[in-house]
């Protein structure tokens, strides 16, 4: 995808192929000398047992700019807390695992119940949320990068890339974000992307006129791109999302919190690869069904935020209109995968999009029982407020931990 378009809104920051990935290192290097580079992993143990995480760490032993990893271990029994310490301990850069799950972090987590200010349901935005207040309890980090545990067509190169726009001194941007083509196996992925968010962007737009937000979300090659990095200045004023909407609902906080010039996208890889989530047409509570639900929870409830009123004829609107271009797009991506080499099956993309449909409508039904229903877990600004000691407990729990369990 070397080209150099921009959409305007928000900075598009390509690979011509020009630069090496050694070159972007010897200036990460150099930047992190006096701005320390912090990565979060949020992980589930059954991770730990596929084939990707022990790439990531060969990976990771290539580069010498992170300054610490954080590891977020999620659904994991005291022995498995142990394993976890072994397996992760081939990491060259210092690192420590949080053990969500122990005593001692629930303990903290018991604390927040108290003040109403614990995580709503467990999952990635959860973990996640945890690894950014230890990460604000240390204090020793200029940014902060994120990516998921399942990528198993992961580099160092993507690290790099991702990172560097945040890094990097003399660049204005507070956020960045990866993009990259789904293609495996001969065949074009991201559904959720591509039959989703995309033609539901459109459509939203069409039905409720123009909207800067939507416009915003619109010039994001990848919206769903789990791989992100902040500078660790506007940490603790980011509200992070405790459903499946986490990376729409970051964008939302990137949009409420900073200036448009402040975000960029940046491309970090020719070929990205994860864990393929099941459609679940039979059960709306998991999977790519579930997923879809959470992001047009998530959309409604940014646009509401900002005064647009649904109703029940509007929500059919956007249905009808989200079908119709849902449908055109996938005559225009079977035409770019055949020219390309890659598979793209009509029926099974048509059945993606008639499920996308009627979870639109869901959605916005869910939405209009509990408008107020507010699935954000409090920053970390307002958590601190309430209980100035919480987040060095956690530092506490956290050391005592790797100490304890070794």
């Amino acid at each position: 995808m070397a080209d150099f378009h921009q959409g305007g809104h928000v900075a598009t920051l390509h690979n011509l192929r020009i630069n090496s990935e050694e070159d972007l290192s010897r200036d990460l290097n150099a930047f992190a000398s006096s701005r320390k580079i912090t990565l979060i992993l949020p992980s589930l143990f059954s991770e730990l047992e596929g084939e990707a995480l022990p790439n990531i760490i060969d990976e990771l032993n290539k580069v010498d700019f992170v300054h610490r990893i954080v590891i977020g271990l999620d659904r994991a029994t005291e022995e498995q807390y142990r394993y976890a310490r072994k397996f992760f301990s081939r990491l060259k850069a210092d690192h420590v695992v949080l053990w969500n799950d122990g005593p001692r972090l629930r303990a903290v987590d018991a604390r927040l119940k108290e003040l109403e200010l614990s995580p709503s349901e467990p999952g990635k935005g959860r973990n996640v949320w945890f690894c950014l207040g230890y990460t604000i309890s240390r204090a020793d980090s200029a940014v902060v990068a994120v990516h998921d545990c399942d990528v198993v067509t992961y580099s160092a190169g993507m690290l790099a890339r991702l990172v560097y726009p945040v890094a990097n001194p003399t660049f204005p941007y507070q956020m960045s974000k990866g993009f990259y083509p789904r293609v495996a196996d001969g065949k074009l992925n991201g559904r959720v992307t591509r039959l989703l968010v995309t033609p539901m962007i459109h459509a939203l737009s069409k039905v409720l006129g123009p909207q800067d937000f939507l416009d915003f979300l619109a010039d994001f090659r990848y919206p769903l791109a789990g791989e992100f990095a902040m500078r660790t200045s506007i940490l603790p004023d980011m509200r992070i999302p405790s459903d499946w909407g986490l990376e729409i609902g970051l964008l939302s906080e990137a949009w409420r919190n900073l200036s448009p010039r402040a975000v960029c996208q940046v491309e970090i890889s020719d070929r990205y690869d994860h864990k393929h989530q099941d459609l679940s047409q039979e059960d709306a509570s998991t999977g790519l069904s579930r997923m879809s639900v959470d992001i047009c929870k998530a959309l409604y409830r940014k646009l509401a935020a900002d005064g647009t009123v649904f109703s029940e004829e509007i929500f059919r609107s956007i249905k009808a209109t989200y079908y119709r271009g849902a449908l055109d797009l996938i005559e225009t991506y079977f035409n770019d995968a055949r020219m390309n080499g890659l598979h793209v099956d009509r029926h099974v993309e048509e059945q993606a999009v008639e499920l996308f449909a009627n979870n639109i409508i869901q959605a916005g039904n869910v939405f209009l029982e509990n408008p107020m229903e507010t699935p954000f877990i409090p920053n970390w600004s307002r958590v601190h407020a309430a209980d100035p000691d919480i987040i060095a407990a956690m530092a506490r729990a956290v050391a005592e931990d790797m100490e304890d369990y070794k």
